[in-house]
This record gives structure tokens, C-alpha cells and sequence, in this order.
């Protein structure tokens, strides 16, 4: 059953990384692998001296989070792209797209295995962002605050563990972080300049949503 079931992990592993990297990444991939060591930036990290178990958890949920985060931004516009509230949605996306740009090269380069969940995060972030946009803008918007409102509790966990671990080692991760923890944050206070506290049954909305976020982040971690 084992030798059965292997092509189709290997089939789900190869989808994973077309949709991290787009075509030709498994070949990206196995050049990468070869490399014995690497130098971050200005640091002297390698991939000798770090925890590498941690940093793993780290990228491969951060990466899976900007993903998720842009599809919800896709589902969004699909919907209220040629509204008003089309513009506002456009530049947290942009944002949103640098963020996983940058994932998709530390993923590579701390070899991290992607999480084997992205097609559902593909599916589940679409419909997320779209099913909250038919609502209205302020039904957009309050999906906004939840999510980012979580992402940037995460991120701040992330940036305790990291200071803890080794801050000056760690350096350039920490302030890639912070800068995408203050972007987040940004995210979640035009979410709510713009009405997301009107959306119907706000409260109840934003705790659903926040509950499928931890969820969503405990899984990629480990998955």
C-alpha cells in the first residue's frame, strides 16, 4: 500500500512547488539542494548554524500564509474590483505579492519544504475572500481586520521566539518580519477606516474567521 500511495504524495509535492515557484521549479529545486552551505546577507547564517527545525516552521507557515493571503486579496477583487473599494483592495494586494515574493526565495534558500496543503489554501483563500466580498465592502473589510489581525499576532510571536533564539544572528529575518508584521497591521487599520465594523454580525464573522486562521496556521507549520 506504501509503494502504491508514493506517486501520488510525489504527484502532490510536485503541485505544491508549480505553485510556489511556477514551471520548471522541481529542477530549481534539486540545483538548490546541491549547494553544501549559504551566507545570509551580512549575518553569517548558514544553514549549519541555525535551528534549522524552527526556521523551517517559520518559512514554510509565513509562506503559506502570504499565499493564502493573496488569494483571499484575488477572491476579493473578483468580486469588488470595479467598485469604489476596488483601489483600496488592489494595494493591499501589491503588498500582499511582495510579501510572498520574498517567501518564495527564503523558501529556496533555507530549503524549506512547502507545505503539502497549498492547493487547498489556493481554493479555501478564494473562496474566503469572495464569499466575505459578496457581502459588501464592509463584509470585505471585516475579513480584512480578522485575518490581519491574526497574521500580525503570529508574526509577533514569531519575532519573540527569534529574539529569544539568537536576535543578532537572526538579524535579517527579524527585520523582514517586522516589516511585513507593520504591514499587516497597516492592512488591518484601513480594513477598519473603511467599514468593517458595519458588516452584518461583525463579531461573530471576525471570530469564525480568526478560529479558521489559528487553525490554518498550526497545520502549515506542521504539514
Amino acid at each position: 500500500m506504501e509503494a502504491a500511495a508514493a506517486p501520488a504524495v510525489r504527484g502532490l509535492r510536485a503541485g505544491c512547488q508549480r505553485l510556489c515557484y511556477g514551471a520548471g521549479s522541481e529542477r530549481k529545486w534539486s540545483l538548490q539542494s546541491k549547494q553544501t552551505s549559504f551566507r545570509f546577507y551580512s549575518t553569517g547564517m548558514t544553514l549549519d548554524n541555525i535551528n534549522k527545525p524552527a526556521i523551517d516552521r517559520i518559512i514554510r507557515v509565513d509562506h503559506a500564509g502570504e499565499y493564502g493571503a493573496n488569494r483571499i486579496y484575488a477572491g476579493q477583487m473578483a468580486v469588488l474590483g470595479r467598485t469604489t473599494v476596488g483601489p483600496v483592495i488592489q494595494q493591499m494586494w501589491d503588498q500582499e505579492k511582495d510579501h510572498l515574493k520574498k517567501f518564495n526565495e527564503l523558501i529556496v534558500t533555507f530549503r524549506v519544504r512547502p507545505t503539502i496543503l497549498l492547493p487547498f489554501w489556493n481554493v479555501a483563500g478564494f473562496a474566503l475572500g469572495a464569499g466575505t466580498a459578496l457581502l459588501g465592502k464592509e463584509g470585505a473589510m471585516a475579513c480584512t481586520v480578522a485575518v490581519e489581525d491574526s497574521i500580525s499576532e503570529h508574526y509577533n510571536n514569531q519575532i519573540r521566539t527569534l529574539m529569544e533564539e539568537d536576535p543578532e544572528k537572526y538579524k535579517e529575518l527579524l527585520q523582514i518580519i517586522k516589516k511585513f508584521r507593520d504591514d499587516e497591521l497597516e492592512h488591518h487599520d484601513v480594513g477598519l477606516d473603511h467599514g468593517a465594523e458595519l458588516a452584518p454580525a461583525y463579531s461573530l464573522l471576525k471570530t469564525a474567521i480568526q478560529i479558521g486562521c489559528k487553525a490554518a496556521i498550526f497545520l502549515s507549520e506542521r504539514i
